[in-house]
This record gives structure tokens, sequence and C-alpha cells, in this order.
């Protein structure tokens, strides 16, 4: 039974269990917040000790309350959590926020304490937040039901909000709020998850995205219990133009210990989940201030589509140093058009720049109406998307009448840059310029956030590729097996045989055409070279027979338990350049696809890109070209250059292999993935499937 959030989130009436009279406790604070700042829904204290607090009648037990409140907060021991919420049920309670500790974190009886809580809610369709849990607030209803101080010690704010906090942790939540405060973000919902023993990051994530008040989420994760969940719910903000501002705490390398294949190393936790929310279209923020500056932007109601940014400086040298930065953070300084670079050589003298970055000097100031030329000019062109301007002190307030005056009439983001505490920050803001006192702040917060309106404006919404079905082989398999699985998919079954002797094994290379390589065939050895067991470069009969017995017996020693069904003989291969390619399903986020520098580089260099399942060719084009090596395949020095059509229906079959494979099949691996020159395929050199593990 799925549970309703709309009570636990935006309730009502709301019975305080375990109030108390003072302030300054977890059963006083959310008491004193409802009752000061004018909460309208019913409030109704619950302890036996006392017949009133806050000025409000205090019930003896929830039994005794009036009316069957949509929330009760529990502000009790561990161990009467649960006898508590079944009284609450019984009354007609609808959801339940749990600040006890001493649950599953505590282990022992406390993890017997959150089974018996998890089994309840599960049983009751209640929705349960919690437990070791700060409490909520819903900013706009003034439902505030957390003990969190930062709502005393914070900017109070005024009107609606469209900001949502949703945190993995309750003093991040609070600290994160203090800060956006600052800057004077409007907040809708304050949101930490506990324990998530009965609701999860991914389902406040869900409603959030329904929500109509929420149009900005701010989220800090440090584990997804529900990754399939959480790409459902960013789908949805997308869908809505709603922005996820997520932090990712831990980056530890689960795939690390993988030692079967190189596609789970490679893949590995942290990088998953950075792959998931760029490709999902979320920013993935770095400090709790960026986070805020980045959520200040988009409130904003310039939401400029694009990552082509204007700079106007009053110094060369901080042109310069704003170009490098912006350039390195991937945004782009496109030349200005010729027209109107003339309109400000009108009123730049010739030792200012007027390509972009634009120095107008110093002495612009002096001239209002030729500022205001400027900017309007940058207001209309189609050449860019935003733009910067970089004015400390006195001279951003010369210029800040025709700034905000522009600014005000057109939809164009502008941001300022002052290091010198400019008196008209505040008349800037009014005009939605945004504003910031610091050069690399701005960058951290101004890069992400046009990126994200460049990858909005162009997201695509073509349909996901449809895998074929084949029949994958019984697991484990050899490499044969493996081959012949994937070949279903589009990739090339190679020039390939199998032998169980040696004169079969010439007799293969024969047919095939000399020279040769001989690997060891067997479902048990997935790294053929670390074993013996692999040969290169066979130019004769004599040279295959050798290697038959070397590679065989070389194996045998290597791994002694190891199943052997011969050998396979395949014809040596010549290419530009190799690449791995790799489908695992990652116990977060389910299908994954790895693509990286191929052979024994793979992981010395970790030059890698991810993808979350299915993918096109489009996609798998720019999975390539986010690689360091990706000028090898596209003529590097003079060189041919590669196959990259071919390598890209490649790698898409060989994510669809994975897609439709079932449940025992963990991983497909083809590595290397040969790419040939321009118009001449690929060749799959080795391929493994490996099964998942009990």
């Amino acid at each position: 039974m799925k549970p309703a959030l709309e009570p636990l989130l935006s309730p009502r009436s709301i019975a305080m269990i375990g109030a108390s009279a003072d302030p300054g406790r977890i059963g006083g604070m959310p008491l004193e917040l409802l009752t000061r700042f004018g909460y309208e829904g019913g409030i109704y204290p619950v302890n036996p000790k006392y017949r009133e607090v806050f000025g409000l009648p205090c019930w003896p037990d929830i039994e005794s309350v009036p009316v069957a409140v949509d929330l009760a907060v529990l502000a009790i021991s561990a161990a009467e959590v649960t006898p508590m919420l079944r009284r609450c049920h019984a009354r007609g309670v609808r959801a339940a926020i749990v600040y006890a500790a001493g649950f599953a974190e505590a282990g022992g009886d406390g993890l017997r304490l959150q089974e018996e809580l998890e089994a309840f809610a599960a049983e009751s369709g209640m929705a349960v937040a919690g437990p070791n849990c700060m409490g909520f607030a819903n900013l706009n209803t003034h439902a505030y039901t957390a003990f969190a101080s930062v709502f005393k010690t914070a900017p109070v704010q005024d009107g609606k909000g469209s900001v949502s906090l949703l945190t993995q942790s309750g003093n991040v939540c609070a600290a994160v709020y203090a800060i956006a405060r600052k800057l004077g973000l409007p907040f809708s919902h304050f949101i930490n998850t506990g324990n998530e023993a009965c609701l999860d990051f991914s389902q406040y994530l869900e409603y959030l995205a329904n929500d109509p008040s929420t149009q900005i989420v701010l989220g800090y994760i440090e584990q997804l219990r529900d990754g399939e969940r959480f790409v459902r719910a960013c789908q949805a903000l997308e869908r809505q133009g709603k922005l996820l501002i997520a932090l990712k705490a831990g980056d530890t390398e689960k795939g690390a210990q993988a030692v079967r294949s190189h596609t789970s190393a490679l893949a590995g936790d942290r990088r998953v989940y950075a792959a998931a929310f760029r490709q999902l279209n979320v920013i993935e923020a770095t400090d709790f201030a960026q986070m805020a500056h980045l959520a200040k932007l988009a409130t904003l109601r310039h939401r400029s589509a694009g990552k082509r940014v204007a700079v106007v400086t009053m110094s060369g040298a901080l042109g310069a140093i704003l170009a490098d930065k912006f350039i390195g953070a991937g945004l782009e300084l496109p030349d200005l058009p010729g027209d109107l670079q003339e309109v400000l050589r009108n009123g730049i003298p010739d030792y200012g720049m007027v390509g972009n970055p634009v120095d107008v000097t110093g002495n612009v100031v002096n001239d209002p109406d030729f500022v205001r030329t400027v900017l309007q000019a940058l207001a209309t062109t189609n050449a860019i998307d935003a733009v910067v301007v970089y004015a400390p002190g006195y001279m951003l307030d010369r210029m800040a009448p025709a700034l905000g005056e522009v600014a005000r009439g057109h939809q164009r983001l502008f941001v300022a840059i002052d290091t010198g505490q400019a008196q008209s920050r505040d008349t800037l803001r009014d005009a939605e310029v945004a504003v910031f006192d610091d050069l690399g702040q701005a960058v951290s917060a101004l890069a992400p956030y046009l990126l994200w309106c460049d990858a909005r404006a162009g997201k695509r919404n073509a349909a996901a590729p449809l895998p074929m079905v084949a029949q994958a082989p019984a697991l484990p398999c050899n490499e044969i097996e493996a081959r012949r699985y994937v070949a279903a998919f589009g990739l090339p079954p190679g020039h390939a045989g199998a032998a169980v002797t040696a004169q079969q094994a010439v007799a293969q290379a024969r047919a095939l055409g000399y020279p040769v390589v001989l690997k060891i065939l067997s479902p048990d050895i997935a790294h053929k070279t670390e074993a013996g067991g692999v040969a290169l470069n066979l130019n004769d009969d004599a040279a295959v027979a050798r290697a038959y017995e070397a590679v065989t017996q070389a194996a045998a020693v290597a791994q002694p338990s190891a199943r052997i069904d011969g050998v396979m003989v395949q014809r040596m291969e010549r290419g530009v350049a190799e690449i791995i390619v790799g489908a695992t399903r990652d116990p977060v986020f389910g299908p994954v696809l790895t693509v990286g520098l191929g052979g024994v580089l793979t992981e010395l260099y970790h030059d890698t890109s991810h993808r979350l399942l299915p993918v096109d060719e489009e996609i798998a084009l720019q999975m390539l070209r986010e690689l360091k090596a990706f000028p090898l395949l596209d003529g590097y020095r003079g060189k041919p250059r590669a196959d990259v059509v071919a390598a890209c229906r490649a790698i898409v079959a060989v994510g669809n292999a994975l897609l439709a494979a079932p449940p025992h099949v963990a991983e497909i691996e083809v590595n290397p993935l040969q790419i040939k020159e321009a118009g001449q395929g690929v060749a799959v050199l080795d391929a493994l499937i490996l099964p998942t593990t009990a």
C-alpha cells in the first residue's frame, strides 16, 4: 500500500505527542513555532502532565483528542513508538513523524524496533517519517513540525515559497536553510528523511515533483534506496520545468571490490550517481553555498536557454580571467557579431576590447547613455544567452540605473559581480539581476545553471530503443557462447572458432587465415591474459600447436578448478583504437552502461563515460566524445579516422543485450571492442557474460 504524503507534508491538524511547555525541548519547540507563525490548522498537544501549553488545551492521551488529526508528531522514546502508532492508527491518524533515535542505527534491539515499525507501516498504510528525524515544515501553511531553532534565527520569510529542501540529514537541512534564507530564497517545504524506515528520499521527491508550490528542490543525498523511483521523479521534474539541485555525499567506490570484470570496477557507486544526475539533468552541487546560489539564479524570471555568455568588464585582465574560468567550466564566450562590435566601438577606446570579453574601460561610467546602449545591444542580440558584468563598487553603482532598466525590459539573464560592496545591490536584485560578491562564487553557480538551461532547451523526447529478444546462454558460459548471444543484437560475430585439440586448433587457424590469436575457452576464467591463457600473432601451424599446449597448461595451473572447454582460435585483427563497452546492473539505478579506453589500459587511466540504460546512438556518440581518448578515434596527428558510427551501433547493442537478458545475467562486457577505419566496422576481440552472485 502506497502511503499518501499530503497529511504528512501539508497537514490540516497536528497532534504533538510528548508535548512540552518548554520551547527549548523537542516536544515544545514545534508548538512554539506553530503558535508564533500562525498555523491555522488544529493544534493538539498530548501529555498527561499538562492541562495547557502555549495557550492551548493539552490532552492526556491520543484517545482524548476530540478529532481524528491528519498528523501525529511523536516526541517519545523508541520503545514507545510502535505501540503509540497503533493507537494513533486506531484513532484515525493518517500520518506520523518519529523523532526518536535508537532504531536500526543503534543495532541490536534498535534493529528489532525498526523492523516492528516497518511492519506496522506496511500493514497500516500510514505515512510514517523517520525515525531519527528532525521533523518538517510547510512554510506556505506554517505547519512547523521540526524541532529546529533555525526558524527562529534565520530571516523570517514573508509570503509563499517555491523552493523545497529535501535532505537525508536534519543538520544539513538546517544549515542549507540558514544560508539560503540569507539570500532571500522563499521556501515551501523543509524535509529531512531520518532513517527512512518507511518513506525514502525518492518518495518525497516524487511528491515534490507533483507539488504545485514547488519549483526548485535542494537535495542532500547519502544513498538512494529506490533508484528507479528517483529516476521517475526526476523525469517528472524535467517535464514540468522544475529543477533538482543535489549534493551527493560519499565517494566510496563499491565497484573497486569487483575482481571478475572491468565494468563493475569502472562504474562504481560514485560514477553511476554522477552519470545519473547528468542524464536526468540534475545539477550536482559541491557545497551548501553553491546550492543556495544556484537556487537563487533559478528563481529569477530570466530563464536563459543556453551556455553562451558575454562578459563585460572594465579591466582586460579580469576579462581574461573570467573567460578562462567560464570556458573551463563548460560555457562558451562566442565572438560578438561584427555589427554589434561596431556599436560597441563607438564608445570604447581602441585599447578596449569589443569581441568578447568586452572591456568598456573605466571611462564608460562617465557616459550613462553609452552604458545603456551597450547593455541594450547585448540584451537583444541572438549571439549570446547571458551577460556577466564585472564592475567593482562605485563603478557598478554608476552603471546600476541602466543595468536595472535593461534587465527589467528583457528576458536575458544579467549577472553582476561586485567586489566593492556597491550600494545598488538591492536595487539590482529587485530588477532581477543576479549579484555576486566573489568571482569564483559566480562561476560555480552560473556555469552549472546555464548548462542546465542549455540541456533543458535541447532535451529530446525520442522513444527509448527497444531491445531485441534473444535466448541468453546458460551461465556460466564461455566466450563462444557469449559472442553468440551479443551477435543477436547486432554485434559482429567475428572470425573465430573453438577447438579441443591442437590439431583442431591448427585446422581452425588455416580456415581463418594467419596470423591468428589463440585463447583459453572457459566459463570460469574471466581475465584470460592474467591466467596465461592468450597467445598472439601466431603465424604458422607449429606456433598454433605449441600455443595450444601452453595456454591450456597455464590456465590449469592458474585456476585448477576452472572448467576448460578447449581454446578459441581468432583471426588477428587490426584497427584504429580499442574501447571497452560494458553493461552491468547497478544496485541502485539498475542497468548501467560504461564506455572507456579499452584493452589493458582500462583500469589504469579510468577514462570512462557512464549512462543509465537504455541509450541510443546519439547518446553513444556523446559518451565517446566525453572520453579524453576520443581524439584517437578522430584522426589524431594524421592517423586514420575510426568508424565511430559502427562503434555507436555496437555500444547500443551491448546495452540492449543486457536489457533483454533475464535477471540472472549481471553483466555483459566487450573488452576490447576494436574500432577499424571509417567504413570498415568494428571487431569484438573479447566478450564476457557474468551471472549474478547469491
